[in-house]
């Protein structure tokens, strides 16, 4: 357990508690043993005074006579640790008892008759003093002062034995609560090793989300990493595939670049077009790649003047073929898109075309459309003359780097391009078989 560790810390304050809380205890508790102690040894003093009054008896002169013979034994043998003293209330004493014989007299505090005082006295005894005016046959008064004393080693001997049996089991408790303490902390910390070790697979790819079963408590916090590790993914993901759409979205340019290469001079309206367009391709991606949401229409755009810029393009591209575009199309028809998006998915979509078609391509456009019970403005239609897409091949191109022929040069990620961002635009994208070329049919619908 390492000494910055949560658990390190929990245990350590916890112990510094208990710590606290069993001196507390033990302090208590040996005060109030003690105090017991000296007050069941004072009730013990007492019924010793009463047995010296019961014992005394004060003659005609009014001296005080003792007995030879006491009731209890301690007072006869020297040394027993019980002492009796009579004296004046002069502090003159009278009598001792045998077994404190070599003993100083206690001095008494100041008392009043009929009161009595209790005290430890620097020899380390208790003392019971009482003060008592004795009135014999003869109405002679005297005041005496009987004293009872007992040595505090036997209060101090039960306190010491209190003290280390306490302290041992305390110490023993303490412990016990510490491992118990311990194994509770390591139940409850569980759930946030359990995130850790979860967090760990993560970062070691063997886990794609915080998948485990967690409290209450680590819900909202399992729930929040989730979230940032999907949108960190879904981020980097993002860049990936706008690095891949901007290789993909330069091509065209750059073919149409390569074939004016040996006509320089012939082309250099088209080189420069071509350009500028590669610089709009290079800004629009890197703006997709840092956005964070989808994007908003801001302006219209002419999809006919789209389809007329890249049909000439396309032509230069493909002059070896010959193709012959169809077009049906108004002369202006506006919509509300960005320009990058209209380019990638009309360019895109010719640009397949051209690639599998024969010699004809049909570009078609219909407006206020109806599918899926949904009313659209647009409907762009794209058809070739070539072979079409094999059955069963319709769903695979849709997923990045499928094609549906693997012999012909490409990264296959156009179709997919497109198919994302007409699902931005809350499109929809439709193939399938051209009626009139015969071979494929891409239809776009755009609110």
């Amino acid at each position: 357990m390492r000494a910055n560790s949560l658990s390190f810390r929990l245990l350590a304050a916890e112990g510094l508690v208990l710590a606290a809380f069993f001196a507390l205890v033990a302090l208590v508790l040996e005060q109030g043993f003690r105090e017991s102690a000296e007050q069941a040894l004072q009730e013990r003093l007492q019924i010793q005074i009463y047995s010296l009054l019961s014992a005394a008896k004060l003659n005609n002169a009014g001296e005080l006579i003792m007995p030879s013979n006491l009731h209890e034994p301690r007072f006869e043998n020297p040394g027993s640790g019980l002492y009796g003293f009579i004296q004046q209330a002069n502090k003159k004493p009278i009598w001792r008892s045998p077994s404190a014989i070599g003993l100083d007299v206690i001095d008494p505090p100041k008392l009043t008759p009929g009161n009595s005082a209790f005290e430890l006295d620097k020899h380390d005894r208790y003392a019971l003093h009482y003060d008592v005016i004795w009135q014999n046959v003869a109405h002679v008064e005297r005041e005496y002062i009987f004293t009872v004393a007992e040595d505090a080693r036997f209060i101090i001997n039960q306190v010491k034995q209190l003290q280390q049996t306490l302290r041992f089991w305390l110490l023993i408790i303490g412990v016990i609560l510490v491992l118990i303490q311990f194994a509770l902390l390591r139940w409850s910390l569980k759930p946030l090793r359990s995130i850790v070790t979860d967090l760990e697979a993560i970062e070691q790819g063997k886990k794609n989300l915080l998948d485990g079963r967690y409290p209450t408590e680590l819900e909202g916090l399992a729930g929040n990493l989730n979230s940032f590790i999907a949108h960190e993914r879904a981020h980097l993901e993002r860049y990936r595939n706008n690095l891949a759409d901007l290789a993909h979205s330069l091509k065209t340019p750059l073919a149409i670049l390569r074939g004016c290469v040996e006509s320089f001079s012939e082309n250099k309206e088209t080189v420069q077009e071509q350009i500028s367009r590669m610089n709009q391709i290079i800004e629009y991606q890197l703006q997709r790649a840092a956005a964070k949401g989808e994007h908003k229409a801001i302006r219209t755009i002419n999809v006919s003047a789209v389809i007329n810029k890249i049909i000439s393009s396309l032509s230069k591209v493909y002059i070896d073929k010959g193709i012959n575009f169809e077009k049906i199309i108004p002369e202006q028809y506006l919509i509300y898109c960005e320009e990058g998006d209209i380019y990638e998915i009309i360019g895109n979509l010719l640009d397949n075309a051209c690639k599998w078609c024969n010699h004809s391509v049909k570009v078609s456009i219909s407006i206020n459309q109806r599918k899926n019970r949904r009313n659209f403005s647009l409907l762009l239609e794209i058809e070739d003359d070539g072979p079409g897409i094999p059955v069963g091949k319709f769903n695979d191109i849709l997923k990045r780097g499928i094609r549906a022929d693997e012999n012909i040069h490409g990264h296959g990620i156009g179709v997919t391009v497109v198919n994302e961002l007409i699902g931005l635009l809350g499109g929809y994208l439709e193939g399938g078989k051209s009626a009139t070329l015969g071979g494929m049919k891409w239809s776009v619908y755009l609110p």
